[in-house]
């Protein structure tokens, strides 16, 4: 199995933006020593709590910065963006860093409504026909004809190159069918809602055809990871991470604080069932326990690749999360 890195390049309480930049650098550098396969950047806009509103420009100095680790998104909002730039830059990426960069396409908005109409310069965002748009930014890195006129008198440079690996991302199962149908790969986020299934995976499986951007299926589960020496420990460092989710369902973009002040922070009786309610979404606990599980549930489910998102409180702690789940997966 191959074990990889999500990264929404938090922003804790006290840091700055180009310090969560500069560790997203050391964590990529990290994992491309310890052999993850990929490192993928988030797009999130109008956040404070997160760096990652241009991951294609994360993912180019990344890449430049390391040696053998796979780079990409995970992912680009397709909404925002035309399908001739985004051809344009993947297949720059690609150019640049060959054999290394994965194109993770997106039908989210990775913001509010604000954000939306912002990047959409004051017009009705486009949010239908995601699906169509994924067709035709695949036909025209490929140097395809696209079926429209104004996409087929124009050409996606540079031209001819080794493109990049193509990835749907998804998290309710209602892209796998349209991911499998345009022959990419197929990338589950697991730490959304934690709804994995069988039944997901094999509509992907059925219904691929194989492409240039992939051969045969493939499927990545992303996981909301925090990994210590012990499960005590791991238990008390997740707090910061558990209490940044329980604000985001109320609409509040926090920057993530210490587990210090997450272990005194005040809770009420509902807030209490809301964090066990979401616990079943996180791995936490020692790196065999976790590793344990993320083994039992690749076998049971048969995804190819565990993607690792790991928002702790400082640097150190995510780059022994990653080191230790590295120790016990990565053989």
């Amino acid at each position: 199995m191959k074990l990889s890195i999500l990264d929404q390049v938090p922003i804790s309480k006290g840091m700055t933006s180009t310090e969560a930049l500069a560790n997203s650098v050391k964590i990529a550098q990290l994992g491309d020593k310890l052999g993850y396969e990929r490192m993928w950047f988030a797009e999130h806009h109008n956040m404070t709590s997160l760096a990652s509103s241009a991951p294609e420009i994360t993912a180019a100095y990344v890449a430049a910065k390391t040696e053998r680790i796979r780079v990409g998104t995970g992912g680009i909002m397709m909404m925002h963006y035309s399908p001739l730039k985004i051809a344009e830059v993947f297949k720059t990426l690609a150019a640049l860093a060959p054999g290394r960069i994965d194109f993770g396409a997106g039908r989210a908005p990775g913001g509010d409504g604000l954000a939306m109409t912002a990047l959409a310069s004051g017009r009705r965002p486009e949010m239908n026909e995601q699906y169509d748009k994924l067709e035709i930014i695949l036909r025209l890195m490929n140097e395809q004809q696209t079926g429209e006129a104004v996409y087929d008198a124009v050409v996606a440079a540079p031209f001819k190159i080794q493109l990049p690996q193509a990835w749907l991302l998804g998290s309710s199962g209602q892209s796998a069918r349209q991911a499998g149908a345009a022959g990419v790969g197929y990338s589950f986020a697991q730490f959304f809602n934690g709804q994995m299934s069988k039944g997901i995976f094999d509509a992907y499986r059925n219904a691929f055809q194989p492409s240039y951007f992939m051969e045969k299926p493939e499927i990545i589960t992303t996981y909301a990871v925090c990994v210590a020496e012990t499960e005590e420990e791991a238990e008390y460092l997740s707090m910061p991470m558990q209490i940044a989710r329980l604000n985001l369902m109320r609409g509040k973009l926090t920057q993530g604080i210490s587990p210090e002040e997450a272990k005194d922070y005040p809770l009420t009786e509902m807030d209490k069932m809301i964090l066990q309610q979401n616990r079943s979404l996180m791995l936490v606990g020692s790196a065999k326990e976790v590793a344990e599980r993320i083994l039992y549930e690749q076998e049971y489910y048969g995804f190819d690749d565990a993607m690792i998102n790991s928002n702790l409180y400082t640097v150190e702690q995510r780059l022994n999360s990653y080191q230790l789940l590295a120790e016990q997966l990565i053989k």
